[in-house]
């Protein structure tokens, strides 16, 4: 185009920088949109935002970070999906500090109509056992008066259930079903969950009968919640009787129960169930086989964990 005096327009550049990019030669990319500034091509905000994109997906976080400081030193004002891709970029990374400065700029410059970046910050401060932050990232966005969807509802009950505020939890639950938004298995097992955790087994118990009388499948999520549950609170033989009405049975659940018979001092029980999740290809944990050998051992039962030891053995060669 050049070479025929045809002046390639925005448009061509910002396709030839995403096709560099989709086809992972972000430095290519790089060196053409240094090559625009250079020579003060009257550059685009989406050409800036692919960049930043392309840059993010292949982890060059610091160039990332230095073209969305120059985009603020321009006459283009970074939307939300500027903001967002880097923060995330951020998180993905474990630089927690510096997504959750780029979220601030986001609010400082008035970009506080979208649920996801909120949604994105509140999981991440979640995950980092930094409750209090996140209720109050939380309400701030209630306050902003923003349209929650299906996903972020799931994020403010999962909130409420780690700080043990079930009431809270369900008040969500009926504002969200209110709204026309549908709970779903992730809904129920985080609120399984939840009450497991502050010892309404019970309830625990309904709410998954509920789930099911609902048409929804009760996930193992939910199974294994309400199974660590009743382990923890001394109910081994309701977790024995749920955990062989399930079709499907995994690591967690034979590890918690194992455990959860372990610490009423049924060892035999324990060694008998631990066989059955090794033998059925589960890999339950090392430290739940262990704490079963212990306890025959200590209780007299030296012959019977010999007797364990060997069958680990075997059922690991066979798996």
């Amino acid at each position: 185009m050049t070479s025929k005096n045809i002046t390639p327009s925005p448009t061509t550049y910002n396709t030839l920088i995403n096709g560099l990019c989709k086809h992972r030669k972000e430095s290519n990319a790089l060196r053409l949109f240094r090559n625009l500034q250079r020579m003060n091509f009257p550059m685009e905000l989406v050409a800036y935002n692919t960049m930043i994109d392309g840059l993010c997906k292949s982890g060059k976080l610091n160039d990332a970070r230095k073209i969305l400081k120059e985009l603020g030193e321009t006459s283009l004002v970074p939307d939300i999906i500027t903001y967002t891709t880097v923060m995330k970029c951020c998180f993905r990374y474990g630089k927690v500090e510096q997504g959750l400065e780029i979220f601030s700029s986001m609010i400082d410059n008035g970009h506080t109509s979208d649920v996801f970046p909120y949604c994105t910050v509140i999981s991440m401060l979640l995950k980092k056992g930094r409750i209090k932050e996140a209720s109050t990232c939380a309400a701030s966005m209630i306050k902003s008066g923003i349209q929650l969807d299906k996903a972020c509802y799931n994020t403010l009950i999962y909130l409420h259930c780690k700080e043990g505020n079930l009431d809270s939890a369900f008040q969500l639950l009926s504002a969200m079903e209110q709204r026309g938004l549908e709970s779903d298995e992730y809904t129920f097992s985080i609120l399984v969950d939840g009450l497991c955790k502050i010892g309404s087994i019970d309830a625990a118990e309904k709410l998954l009968h509920l789930m099911e009388m609902r048409g929804l499948d009760s996930n193992l999520v939910a199974y294994n919640c309400l199974i660590d549950g009743l382990c923890k609170f001394g109910e081994v033989d309701m977790a024995i009787k749920l955990l062989n009405s399930m079709k499907w049975k995994d690591s967690f659940a034979y590890t918690s129960l194992v455990h959860g018979l372990c610490k009423v001092r049924r060892f035999q029980m324990a060694s008998r169930f631990l066989l059955n999740g090794l033998k059925g290809g589960t890999n339950v944990l090392t430290s739940a086989q262990r704490a079963v050998i212990s306890g025959l051992r200590r209780f007299g039962f030296k012959r019977d964990a010999r007797k364990l030891r060997s069958a680990i053995h075997v059922a690991r060669l066979l798996q």
